[in-house]
Formats: C-alpha cells, structure tokens, sequence
C-alpha cells in the first residue's frame, strides 16, 4: 500500500472545490469551500436543452476544470496537467506523483465509482487522490459520497477512460505553491469582478442573467417536456440542490464566498451583493421545491410560480453583479 500521509476529509460539498482544498492544503494554503469556488470565479449560470437530451438542464458553475484553472491562473500557482489515450501511460501519471508523497487530482465519470450511489454518467467529475494498494484506490470525495473513500483500480480506469460529455482524456493535475506566490486576499477583487463580467455580458442567451431569464420562460412548460413529470422534475430538483452544488445551485457558496470577503473588505457594494445573493440562495431553494411539487402533483401551478420567482432571480442577480462589478 502507498499512501500519502496527512490528507484528510474536510466534508466538502462541491467535487472540484473538494479536490482542490486537498491539493492546496497539501501545498500549505488551507481555505474555505467558498473561498476556492469564488477565487476561482466559479458561480454562472446555463440553460441547456436539445432535441437529444431526455430533459432540459439548469446548470449553476462554469464548465469542469475552468473554476481550477482559474484559481491556479490567479494564485499563481503551478498546474500541471496530464491527458493520454493510454490506460497504462494514465495509471503511471497518478502512481508518480503518489509514490512521490504528493496527492493528485482526477478528472473522471462518476458512474463507474465502487461508492457512488446515483449510477448516471457525469464526465466531469473531480476527485483527489491520495493512495493505493494492489486492487484499491484510496481518494477524497464530497462528502455526500462519503467523503475518503476508496474505489476499484478497474473502475477507476474506466471511470477515467470513459468518452462523452465533460469527460476528459484519463485527465490528472497537480499542485505547486510557488515559494512567492501573490497574496489570495488581494485576488478576491478581480475574482469577483471577472465572474460578474462574464455572468453580465453571456456570449449566448442560454447563459448568465439571459440564461436565467430563459428558465424562467422554459420552465412553466416543463409538465409538456417529459413523457415521466415524476421522474424528471423532482430529478432536477434534486440536481439543484444534492448533486455537489452545496444547495441552491451553487448559490449558497457564492453568498457564503462574498460573506467571508465582506469581512476582508470594506465596500458598500460587496455588501449589497453579498445580501442580495443571500437572498437568491433561498429563492433558488423555493424554485427547486416547487419544480419538484409539480413532478409529483402534475399541476402546472406551481411550475408558473418557479417561473415568477425564476424572473425576479434574473433581476437580483444582474442587479448583484452590476455592484460587485464596479468594486
């Protein structure tokens, strides 16, 4: 058995914070869940719906491995990336770094994970890992999936190797904290900034503040989208809420990001973003609640008041961006 010693499980919510915080932590930079999503400008928003998919989805972060690349762009700290077609030339990128004391992380599909509970294809997974002996490896999940745990080396080549959507090729990275590395509290600015620009001018209408306002149409007519209401609806609810998105899709760690940079910086604006995505948080949670009643009653009520309070998200959010925006 090689293990690294001293990882520990932080009880994390979200795959990809959860997978940096034990890279970083490892390297000696201990923050927060919220901290890691919002410096590395994590929150957006997407509207995704095709003749191919069974369902439309709502979607609350930016693409895998964009929040990780932004944090590592804006700490300055070293990302190195392996990608292979080769399952051995795969194995041998992670055994390298743990055989040389240094946990590593994994891009993957969850369904072929021993532990992993929802058996459906998710390409874009993330997952630290920190061992392994001759038929297990031992990683760091969120901790809805139990947080350390341990899967088959089989299945995680093949939860590696898979193809299809967010999935990379037998995707691994590393950490490196350089010896000068710019302080994380003067990032928290620009972080902010730059997420609010891009969630204020989305490139399509399916994403941002547009993406929002899109839902808010879409979604009272979700009860004619689907031949099985009481399994898709209350299935996006609980993908709002439970699939690593720390509640409100993704909208209770943003406000719990900008409540800790309240307490670092002095500005009315953060401030007023930071109340008023306390407030979509908990308006998110309601929508998510009503989309699941409509799946389970049929009735379309309840889908035309997620699409009400869908209209007023679009407004506090434009409106929170349009503060944090001009810090």
């Amino acid at each position: 058995m090689t293990i690294v010693h001293g990882v520990k499980d932080r009880g994390s919510q979200h795959c990809e914070t959860t997978a940096l915080g034990v890279l970083l932590r490892h390297e000696g930079l201990d923050l927060s869940e919220p901290m890691l999503f919002g410096l590395g400008s994590g929150l957006s928003f997407i509207y995704w719906d095709s003749k191919g998919m069974p369902f439309p989805f709502l979607g609350g972060r930016v693409k895998p491995f964009e929040l990780t690349r932004n944090l590592a762009a804006r700490l300055g700290l070293t990302l190195s990336v392996d990608e292979t077609t080769s399952l051995r030339k795969a194995w041998e990128n992670v055994a390298a770094q743990i055989d040389a004391g240094r946990p590593v992380g994994l891009q993957l599909d969850s369904f072929h994970l021993d532990y992993f509970r929802s058996k459906v294809h998710f390409g874009g997974h993330v997952v630290a890992m920190y061992g392994y002996d001759e038929h297990d490896a031992y990683l760091v999940d969120t901790a809805q999936q139990g947080g350390a745990v341990r899967t088959s080396r089989a299945g995680l080549a093949m939860a590696r190797a898979e193809r299809g959507p967010m999935t990379a090729r037998n995707r691994s990275f590393s950490i490196t904290l350089p010896a000068h590395a710019p302080a994380w509290q003067d990032q928290i600015i620009p972080a902010i900034k730059a997420c609010a620009d891009a969630f204020l001018a989305p490139p399509i209408a399916n994403l941002g503040h547009r993406g929002i306002e899109k839902a808010a149409n879409q979604v009272p007519k979700w009860l004619l989208r689907t031949d099985d209401p009481q399994r898709d609806l209350p299935q996006a609810a609980v993908l709002m809420e439970k699939a690593g998105t720390g509640g409100a899709l993704f909208r209770a760690l943003y406000r719990d990001f900008l409540g800790e940079c309240a307490e670092l910086v002095d500005d009315d604006r953060l401030r007023r973003g930071h109340r008023l995505y306390a407030e979509a948080a908990a308006l998110w949670t309601t929508v998510a609640d009503l989309i699941a009643k409509a799946g389970e009653s049929g009735d379309a009520a309840h889908l035309e008041q997620a699409g009400a309070i869908l209209h007023d998200l679009a407004r506090i959010e434009r409106d929170a961006m349009q503060a944090l925006n001009e810090l």
